[in-house]
């Protein structure tokens, strides 16, 4: 993953502190909310302006630490013949019911804009489970809670919590694990996917005696979907040697000396796949070995290297702006937020952008692997844009449909580009400053191509406008027709390679 430094983004991570040259304005904060969190409304980008990006991060950083998780369900702890009852009194209770309540859940939580969910997202996609193996939804919950729980928090803490959490165990065969049958496959995967990268200073060796260090995690007491617990008959007592340590080490030593002996690696790693998340795919390795310092100093908190790398120079540098591909939560749940509409009350807004997004290939708890999805530019390839530009058309005819009144009162209290601070006034009657306002406004880099923009300016004067209105003033943002006309070009943009970056 770790690459030499050929990014062309040399910024540092020094706070960045506005100034006339690189202001503070709306395409930074769309920035900030759309890496940081899934977009920010309209109201949420004029107060942003009022603030300061380091004071704002901390505020959105803050917040997402002292929310609580999400409320358990009624299930959260059942076994499978507490689910098969429950089954029997109503049909339509089945198992992929309540994995899919879960599913739901965590979409409702995404779209509530948490930088807690955005947290929790990147960890379900970097310590994989996959709900269709397990298939407890109680075990999804469970592992849900973890990551929540942890998001922000201590690194160290939740690599311990999630080797031994009821999904994982199953998952990754730790519940298979005893003392005259080692298995390998949570040893192999913790080093290699979840701490310290691949073949990154360790040897086959230190994942065979880590498997017997792990051992015992197999005790359900003959409850199906019941806790996994710790049984001693079952754990392989014995010395193994790991990373050059020997002695008789259970779970707790295997998490201490993987943290002692491998802490570099460890929080190198880590920081990368943040890096390559939240930045940009092309990684530096200048400021990931920075944040590895912080992270190691802060004893891996994971709340102080995240605040590190958003309040930066490096993080707001033009350069990260618009590098990275939105995944389907992304397109779906920004474009949801930004937009704000109004739409129909029979429309179940959570079941449709979880629908769209698992069409498009990102199903919530399920990654497609134990390596999880790639991201980048596998979200886009040619079987998938067109379900991309009819997702976000369907909501845009859905908000449309419902009160086409709030499509011109958009554009009217637009926050203008670089002004920043001003809204469009109502006798705005240049057309090409509407459109590029438009367009700033949902690329993350605006819009550079002459042949885009003219296409776009005349998709945005639709037929039935005379030319000349365009050109003598008759034509101003309080033309009755706005609403039909940022319909028309919301329907253009769906397409455009740019809308498909953040």
């Amino acid at each position: 993953m770790m690459s030499s430094d050929t990014s062309c983004n040399l910024a540092t991570l020094a706070e960045y502190v506005p100034s006339a040259t690189n202001p503070w304005n709306v395409t930074k904060i769309h920035h900030l909310y759309r890496r940081i969190a899934f977009g920010a409304s309209k109201p949420e980008v004029l107060s942003a302006l009022s603030q300061t990006p380091g004071a704002l991060v901390d505020t959105l950083i803050d917040d997402a630490i002292a929310l609580n998780t999400t409320a358990e369900p009624i299930w959260a702890f059942w076994n499978r013949d507490q689910f098969e009852a429950a089954e029997m009194l109503n049909e339509d209770n089945s198992i992929g019911y309540y994995l899919g309540e879960g599913k739901a859940q965590m979409i409702n939580d995404l779209i509530q804009n948490k930088v807690r969910d955005r947290l929790t997202l990147f960890w379900s996609n970097h310590f994989v489970t996959e709900d269709e193996e397990y298939r407890s939804p109680a075990y999804q919950y469970q592992y849900y809670n973890l990551l929540q729980l942890h998001a922000l928090g201590n690194f160290r803490d939740f690599v311990y919590d999630v080797g031994i959490c009821n999904a994982m165990l199953v998952y990754l065969n730790g519940d298979e694990n005893i003392n005259d049958r080692p298995n390998e496959n949570y040893a192999r995967e913790l080093y290699e996917l979840f701490t310290l990268g691949v073949d990154n200073n360790y040897t086959e060796d230190d994942i065979q005696e880590t498997a017997k260090a792990l051992t015992g995690y197999v005790d359900t007491n003959d409850i199906s979907w019941g806790d996994i617990l710790f049984n001693a008959s079952r754990f392989s007592n014995e010395n193994k040697d790991i990373f050059g340590e020997v002695g008789n080490w259970g779970y707790d030593d295997v998490i201490r000396i993987l943290f002692e002996q491998r802490e570099t690696q460890v929080a190198t790693f880590i920081c990368g796949k943040l890096y390559t998340y939240f930045v940009s795919p092309t990684c530096s390795d200048v400021i990931v070995a920075e944040m590895a310092q912080t992270f190691i100093s802060t004893g891996y908190n994971i709340a102080e290297v995240l605040r590190q790398l958003f309040k930066s120079e490096h993080f707001f540098d033009q350069e990260a702006i618009g590098s990275i591909v939105k995944s389907p939560c992304d397109l779906m749940i920004c474009y949801y937020n930004e937009t704000g509409f109004e739409l129909p009350a029979n429309l179940d807004v959570v079941d449709s952008i979880f629908g769209s997004t698992e069409m498009l290939g990102q199903e919530m708890l399920n990654p497609i692997d134990v390596e999880g999805w790639q991201g980048n530019h596998d979200w886009i390839s040619p079987d998938l844009l067109l379900g991309r530009w009819e997702s976000i058309r369907y909501l845009m005819s859905q908000a449309y449909n419902q009160n086409q009144t709030q499509f011109g009162d958009f554009v009217i209290g637009m926050p203008i580009g670089e002004l920043a601070d001003g809204n469009l006034a109502i006798t705005e009657t240049d057309v090409e400053h509407v459109v590029a306002t438009i367009l700033n406004y949902f690329f993350p880099r605006g819009i550079d191509d002459a042949i885009i923009f003219n296409e776009a300016v005349g998709v945005f004067k639709i037929d039935g406008i005379p030319e000349n209105y365009f050109e003598d003033g008759t034509w101003t943002v309080g033309y009755p027709e706005l609403p039909d006309q940022f319909a028309a070009l919301l329907n253009y943009i769906a397409e455009i390679p740019e809308f498909q970056l953040k």
